[in-house]
């Protein structure tokens, strides 16, 4: 029996709400289209699925705002399918693109792999990953960035690369307070400018792969050093007001 108290919505409010946690799981979709890819050894079209991945994630909330899915289906958690979706693109298929693509050799390849999943886990399982929605406490789990930047922006050996794979999965529990692009309060447009570049810089030498573009390896270097250096900053001078 329907509740009287619960509000009704015309269908097409419905069918749109649905639409929009369909459009959301289409994430899932592109993460299994990288897992082929990876499986190919097709490196190139790997990191295109799931930069699409992460298209659909980043825009899919704004979606969600505007058909107030909340509202229409408030037994429906996208949040919860959301978090599923994230964690499948942004930890387990990069795990795996890490453990095939030959960016570390021998034991390494595993204890690479075995780091960014545990530590992604244990990072998905603390309170407050998001503080007050501004920034992301400790390096986020992006391990799909990480594989982009090791493929197609460095060119370190296999020691220097579980180095750095380590490295990040130590900072997922070191409470730097790392920018979130989409949500950032302060320097929201510096930080959006630099978000654009590094996003573009991606693009580019993805077109280019496997031929090099220097100038835009520097300028995704750019990029992810400016997340590093505002998250410094950011929390130092957080913890000195404290």
């Amino acid at each position: 029996m329907d509740d009287p108290s619960r509000p009704s919505f015309h269908p097409l409010r419905i069918l749109a709400a649905w639409g929009v946690h369909l459009f959301t799981a289409g994430g899932l979709l592109a993460g299994f289209m990288a897992l082929l890819a990876v499986a190919d050894r097709d490196w190139r079209t790997a990191i295109g699925w799931l930069l699409l991945a992460q298209f659909i994630d980043g825009i899919d909330g704004t979606f969600a705002r505007m058909v107030r899915v909340w509202e229409v289906l408030p037994n429906f958690s996208g949040k919860t399918l959301d978090y599923v979706i994230d964690f499948a693109t942004y930890a387990i298929i990069p795990a795996y693109f890490f453990f095939e693509s030959d960016l570390t050799t021998g034991a390494g390849t595993w204890i690479g792999t075995f780091a960014i999943l545990l530590s992604s886990a244990l990072y998905y399982g603390k309170e407050g990953m998001v503080a007050d929605e501004q920034y992301f406490v400790g390096f986020p789990v992006l391990w799909n960035w990480v594989v982009f930047y090791l493929i197609l922006v460095f060119d370190l050996a296999p020691a220097w690369n579980l180095i750095l794979v380590i490295l990040f999965a130590v900072l997922h529990f070191v409470p730097i307070k790392f920018a979130y692009p989409s949500r950032a309060r302060r320097f929201k447009w510096l930080t959006l400018g630099f978000s654009a570049l590094t996003i573009i810089a991606i693009l580019v030498l993805l077109w280019h792969y496997p031929q090099p573009a220097l100038f835009w390896r520097w300028a995704a270097v750019a990029g992810g050093a400016y997340f590093g250096i505002m998250g410094i900053l950011t929390t130092w001078f957080a913890g000195s007001k404290s």
